[in-house]
C-alpha cells in the first residue's frame, strides 16, 4: 500500500510538472523587490563584466535564449542579466497607472543593478526594450555601451500613433486596424492584457535634445526586412557617438540571428 502511495505521488508530481505548475522550482531565478515593492523576476549567470539583456513588449527575458546571443555572451565571459519587466513573464502585474508611470521600467533595472552591486554595465535592448535601454542612457551613469535593436526614432515622439493605437486597442476599441497583427498575437496568449495595455499607455519616449546629449558608444542594429518603429538613420543621426549596423531578417527574427550576436559581441569588445 505504502509502495502504490509512493507511486501515485509520483505520478501526479510528474502530471504538475507537465502542466507548468511546479515551473518556479526548475528555474534558477530571483526576485527583486523593486522601489514601489513590485517583484521582479530576474536570473544571473556569469562572472565577467555585466550585460543587462532587456525584452521586447510581451516578452520575457526567457526570449533571449532563443537566438544565440545570451550563450555567445557568457561563452564570451560576461556576466548576462535577464528580466522579465513588470507586467511580463513571472514578475508582478500591477494594475494602476502609477505602476507603469514615470519611468517605472527603467528604474527596476536600476534598482535591480544597484542591489547586484554592480558599478558599470552594458544593455542591450530589443524592440521595446530599446525603448527601456534609451531611457537608461539619459538616467544611469553606469551604463557605459548600448546596443539597441529593432527601433527606429520613432519613439521619440511622445504621440507616436502606434503606441496610442496599441494602447487603445488593448482597452478594447476594435477600429484600429493598423494594430490588427499585433492583437491578433496577443489574444492568442494568456497575456495579462490590461497590463500590456497600460505599458503602452506610460511606454516612455526620450526626447531629441536628450538623446543629443548621450555621450557613450551607442550601436543600432536594424534588420534589412525591419519596417516597423520608424528610421533607423534618423535614430543614428540623433545620437552622438551611434553606428548603425544592418543584419538579416525582419523585426521578428532580426535579433535572433547569428549576425545580431556577432554584431553585439564585437561592439561590446
Amino acid at each position: 500500500m505504502k509502495k502504490l502511495i509512493v507511486q501515485v505521488t509520483a505520478l501526479i508530481i510528474i502530471l504538475l510538472i507537465s502542466k507548468g505548475i511546479y515551473a518556479q522550482s526548475s528555474v534558477n531565478g530571483s526576485y527583486y523587490t523593486s522601489f514601489d515593492g513590485v517583484k521582479i523576476y530576474y536570473e544571473v549567470k556569469g562572472d565577467g563584466f555585466p550585460v543587462v539583456l532587456i525584452h521586447g513588449f510581451s516578452g520575457t527575458g526567457e526570449g533571449w535564449k532563443k537566438g544565440p546571443l545570451y550563450n555567445d555572451l557568457l561563452n564570451a565571459g560576461y556576466k548576462v542579466i535577464i528580466l522579465d519587466q513588470r507586467g511580463n513573464g513571472r514578475s508582478g502585474k500591477p494594475h494602476t497607472d502609477a505602476a507603469y508611470a514615470n519611468d517605472a521600467e527603467a528604474k527596476d533595472i536600476m534598482g535591480l543593478v544597484g542591489s547586484l552591486n554592480i558599478k558599470k554595465y552594458d544593455v542591450v535592448g530589443y524592440s521595446r526594450g530599446s525603448i527601456i535601454a534609451s531611457r537608461l542612457l539619459v538616467l544611469d551613469k553606469r551604463v557605459q555601451k548600448a546596443v539597441m535593436g529593432g527601433m527606429g526614432d520613432a519613439y521619440t515622439n511622445p504621440d507616436w500613433s502606434r503606441r496610442i493605437h496599441a494602447y487603445k486597442a488593448l482597452m478594447g476599441d476594435t477600429t484600429l486596424h493598423d494594430v490588427d497583427d499585433m492583437m491578433k498575437y496577443i489574444h492568442s496568449n494568456p497575456f495579462d492584457e490590461l497590463a500590456l495595455a497600460l505599458q503602452q499607455k506610460y511606454q516612455p519616449s526620450t526626447s531629441k535634445q536628450q538623446l543629443a546629449r548621450v555621450n557613450i558608444p551607442v550601436l543600432i542594429i536594424r534588420g534589412t526586412e525591419d519596417k516597423e518603429n520608424g528610421s533607423e538613420t534618423g535614430l543614428n543621426q540623433l545620437i552622438p557617438q551611434s553606428k548603425l549596423n544592418y543584419v538579416p531578417g525582419d523585426h521578428n527574427s532580426a535579433g535572433r540571428s547569428v549576425q545580431f550576436s556577432v554584431d553585439v559581441l564585437g561592439f561590446l569588445k
